[in-house]
């Protein structure tokens, strides 16, 4: 079947894009495309062509899978180019998606038609890039600097209900999209046609715009290149004239293409699209999870209920008493008020959502779910004696998941009938916000078990990474070596506002020292008394001497900083007194920053000598999902893969 097809409706020419999945815009569409152009400029019988596309979707953009390669014409600005200055007016029927070069081609259209739920958007800044075919430089002559500004530097797609009233699109039609924008078509050519987007001029903003929007983009971009860049064709678009625009505009994107930046986005990109469908579980069906069991209504398992809930799935959560029971379902409205407030939701969809969630005591309640997932406290005995009810009540086809966060799940599984069906699913805080999901399973975990994990991690729009078993899995083993080699800095004198500087120029949101008291030391500290409790050895580190002075972090008024009175870290006498004994040297942040993202990527090697982990992109995704690594850099591994040196602290 060709990638594109060329029919007629009467006197209305319609060509069709036919490039499954996405009808990305390869070399050969894009041929077809302009050869189309050709040949229906050509036919008198033809008044307007509409341009559609075949699948589920208008088109996602660029074929990616081109990026690195030399270039083919026609090239992509050509193409819009071609199709604006066509004899016939086109129109563009939207459904699905209209991203990047979607969009852009679209722009080289007379009129934009979209259905309901079509979404439009210029994402190019996630990649690294800006647009390459004009979004830059038609978006501000269609709707204004403002409006371009908001659409090109934030990446975010919008929806038609948005894209109409922003004039991004022309109409939006209910019904068979075909048949509506046949009968736009046919309206439209009997009037005067729009002038076409290359021909108009755009307003300057006001005079503080330029500066006032690079300030706000910068300090939201932390560190990215591309939002900025993508400001400055905006910028260029409005103060040259369209040939000049659209020349910046390509240089810019051809640049920013064979950038650090870009590469490592690309990277990132590819990973998590493999990451949802592990190619060793193909054509292994998962459970249906039409109905959840979640035990325990603390912060985590309130947030994997709100989780469960955001994906449609209704859930009955447990807890030991009724008291607990209220507390549990408080926490979970709570969450449901937070979004109203938002105006993420509204207040019937809370109340929607709310009332899909069953609260008890009775963990009969259970017997008919899907799935069960336990979110008790981290001690072993507790969460067997979890186990231990789950395997005599839940259906022996029903999936049974831990949350744990370092117990080994061999030995919370030791007992459970049919461990075949047992997994952990490793949350993180809040665990209906954060993306990324652990999925450990134990040796016994059949591979329906395991394809279940990864298809509630679709359907909660969660990041899955497969882990082994070992203490923290993949990324608390990580966090625990970055700690580490950070207090190893303060041992050799490195201030702590420097190092938490210093990951912050590097494009963290927070430093070590600051995330440990926002969390609060004293997590870590029990932890590693419950170890030491045990019998193991572990070593004293600078957060006990802390946490045994009273210093938890933000929550006691002190941790590494002080906190008077708000949030805001100031350096700590105390901490100086507690901590005595080293000579302050300061240090060039960059090399801060290159010797503790080379800690973790030398425990990510170790992590993937003992199988802990399947291939280093695992590593980078669980690092930039759940612990705030900078996705512009790719992850750890990435880093140190494509630094162009070492630094040594």
């Amino acid at each position: 079947m060709p990638v594109v097809s060329v029919s007629r409706e009467g006197e209305i020419a319609v060509v069709t894009v036919d490039n499954p999945p996405v009808n990305a815009l390869s070399q050969a569409v894009r041929r077809a495309l302009f050869d189309a152009t050709t040949e229906l400029d050509a036919d008198d019988g033809v008044k307007a062509v509409v341009l559609a596309c075949a699948g589920r979707t208008f088109s996602a953009g660029t074929d990616l899978s081109e990026f690195g390669k030399t270039p083919m014409e026609p090239h992509l600005p050509d193409l819009v180019n071609r199709i604006e200055a066509s004899v016939k007016p086109w129109i563009a029927a939207i459904h699905g998606t209209a991203l990047g070069g979607g969009f852009e081609i679209a722009l080289g259209c007379r009129f934009r038609v979209t259905v309901p739920d079509a979404a439009i958007g210029l994402p190019e800044v996630t990649l690294g890039i800006v647009p390459g075919a004009s979004g830059t430089v038609r978006t501000p002559r269609l709707v204004g600097a403002e409006a371009a500004v908001e659409l090109v530097t934030g990446g975010k797609p919008v929806k038609a209900a948005k894209a109409l009233s922003m004039g991004l699109v022309d109409a939006v039609v209910q019904g068979d999209l075909l048949q509506s924008v046949l009968a736009f078509a046919s309206d439209a050519v009997a009037r005067p046609l729009p002038v076409p987007l290359s021909q108009r001029t755009v307003a300057a903003p006001a005079s503080t715009f330029w500066e006032d929007k690079k300030g706000a983009i910068a300090k939201r971009a932390k560190g990215e290149t591309a939002p900025l860049a993508a400001l400055e064709c905006v910028r260029m678009a409005v103060e040259l004239s369209f040939d000049e625009a659209l020349a910046f505009e390509r240089k810019t994107f051809l640049d920013l293409r064979a950038s650090e930046q870009a590469a490592a986005l690309r990277a990132v990109f590819f990973a998590e699209r493999a990451a949802r469908r592990p190619a060793g579980l193909k054509g292994v069906e998962p459970l249906p999870l039409r109905k959840a069991g979640v035990v325990g209504g603390g912060t985590m398992g309130a947030g994997i209920t709100v989780a469960l809930r955001d994906a449609g799935i209704p859930v009955v959560l447990i807890e030991r008493d009724a008291e607990a029971v209220a507390r549990g379902l408080a926490n979970v409205r709570t969450i449901f008020e937070g979004g109203v407030k938002r105006a993420k939701l509204t207040k019937s969809q809370a109340e929607a959502k709310l009332a899909g969630v069953t609260a008890s005591t009775d963990c009969g309640l259970l017997a008919d779910a899907d799935m069960v997932i336990e979110a008790v406290f981290e001690e072993l005995g507790v969460k067997r004696t979890v186990f231990n009810q789950l395997g005599r009540l839940c259906r022996p086809d029903s999936i049974i998941a831990t949350n744990t966060s370092y117990l080994d799940l061999r030995l919370i599984a030791e007992g459970v009938p049919d461990p075949s069906r047992f997994i952990g699913l490793h949350f993180f805080s809040p665990a209906n916000i954060m993306r990324l999901l652990e999925i450990v399973p134990i040796p016994e975990t059949a591979p329906r078990t395991l394809a279940t994990g990864f298809a509630l991690a679709r359907a909660l729009d969660k990041i899955p990474v497969q882990a082994g078993i070992c203490e923290g899995f993949i990324g608390n083993r990580i966090l625990k070596r970055y700690r580490a080699a950070a207090e190893a800095l303060v041992y050799d004198g490195v201030p702590i506002a420097e190092i938490d500087a210093a990951m912050r120029d590097y494009g963290f949101a927070m430093g070590p020292f600051e995330a440990q008291d926002l969390g609060g030391l004293d997590i870590a500290y029990l932890q590693r008394e419950g170890a030491r409790a045990n019998g193991r050895d572990v070593p004293e580190t600078l957060g006990d001497i802390l946490v045994r002075a009273g210093r938890k972090g933000q929550k006691t008024g002190g941790g590494w900083y002080d906190y008077a009175g708000d949030r805001k870290p100031q350096p700590s006498a105390v901490v100086a007194e507690l901590l005595a004994g080293k000579i302050a040297r300061m240090t060039a942040h960059s090399a801060i920053a290159g010797h503790l993202v080379g800690e973790m990527a030398a425990e990510g090697d170790a992590i993937l000598a003992e199988g802990v982990a399947g291939q280093p992109s695992d590593i980078d995704l669980v690092e930039i999902h759940g612990y705030g690594f900078p996705r512009w850099r790719g992850g750890p591994m990435f880093a140190r893969a494509h630094s162009h040196r070492q630094q040594d602290v």
